[in-house]
């Protein structure tokens, strides 16, 4: 199938215009952030006597007039840059989408499509979580505390889009024909999905570290450690993230061996991708064991969930660029 280039120039303008929407959010993120958690809102409420009089009593009227409240900085900063992040997300969105529709198939066939998949994965991770987190009542973070927790995710997810746009890309063009099967709609779609959530989760536990060690220490990131949010809600959100995806991302593993052997004619062998792979799935099973173990939540399970992420870090570069192996014919 030919190549539809108009489409492909819109869907490599609608990228570079969702990176830079990214940065103004990541901006307004730590704009809210750096102005520190905002006051509780008070509405304001005057009694004025309007008329006077005193016979009766429809002489006397008394009106109650309504002060027009005025949300404090660090909240309206924390307010658009949700809405610049959901702007930001439906036009990555239509790159994707029409980077698909100009090639005529999946929008994942080489590394700068993944990477750019596993970033929208995790800006809409993300936006799930806040969603889920602000509409729940007994929360131990404010909604401050919570919006910026976008900035420190949106930081890393920028860098990995610009490489993506840059040292990754590489022109809109039809399948190679080793990824030409529909097994890269179930196997890819499953690893880029698990790959964005996971990418949230270990965000969240760097930044219970770094809340802890505040907690420990209060004199030490004073003013920053106090505007996170806390150790027990860092925790959890690392934790029933990595707990609701580690089912997809087994599933992903399961898959791609099931393709391997239809491709190559077996199930397993060893490939480099395949072992970082399968390393992986061994760090974030060993981080849900050791969440669930008693002597081992907190900070040592914090650090599996961090070497987890470092492993997958690793796979998605080093693995996929350096290394030689079989899943090499992805491409840059």
């Amino acid at each position: 199938m030919a190549v539809n280039q108009a489409l492909s120039t819109y869907s490599d303008m609608a990228y570079a215009t969702s990176v830079v929407v990214y940065i103004f959010a990541m901006l307004l993120y730590f704009g809210e952030f750096a102005y520190g958690r905002p006051a509780k809102a008070t509405h304001k409420r005057e009694s004025a006597l309007v008329g006077a009089g005193g016979g009766s009593t429809g002489d006397a009227r008394v009106g109650h007039v309504e002060q027009p409240h005025r949300r404090p900085l660090p909240e309206r900063l924390g307010g658009m840059a949700v809405a610049m992040t959901v702007l930001g997300a439906l036009v990555h969105a239509a790159s994707l989408g029409l980077r698909g529709f100009a090639t005529g198939r999946v929008p994942w066939g080489n590394m700068y499509e993944f990477g750019s998949a596993i970033c929208l994965a995790a800006v809409v991770a993300w936006l799930v979580v806040l969603l889920r987190q602000l509409r729940t009542e007994r929360r131990d973070a404010t909604p401050a505390q919570l919006r910026g927790l976008g900035g420190f995710l949106l930081l890393p997810m920028i860098i990995l889009l610009f490489l993506s746009g840059t040292v990754l890309y590489a022109k809109a063009a039809p399948l190679q024909p080793a990824l030409q099967s529909y097994w890269i709609i179930i196997h890819v779609s499953a690893a880029i999905v698990s790959s964005g959530v996971l990418l949230f989760a270990g965000v969240a536990s760097v930044l219970f570290m770094l809340r802890s060690r505040y907690e420990n220490n209060p004199l030490k990131m004073r003013k920053f450690g106090s505007r996170l949010p806390t150790t027990q809600a860092l925790d959890r959100m690392a934790y029933r993230t990595t707990v609701i995806i580690f089912p997809v991302w087994t599933f992903a593993i399961i898959a791609g061996a099931i393709w391997a052997e239809a491709a190559w004619g077996r199930f397993w062998g060893w490939d480099p991708k395949e072992t970082c792979s399968f390393v992986a799935w061994v760090v974030y099973a060993a981080y849900l064991h050791a969440r669930a173990t008693a002597g081992w939540r907190g900070v040592r399970a914090a650090w599996i969930n961090i070497s987890g992420l470092a492993v997958m870090i690793f796979n998605l570069f080093f693995i996929n660029i350096v290394v030689a192996g079989l899943h090499s014919y992805a491409g840059l």
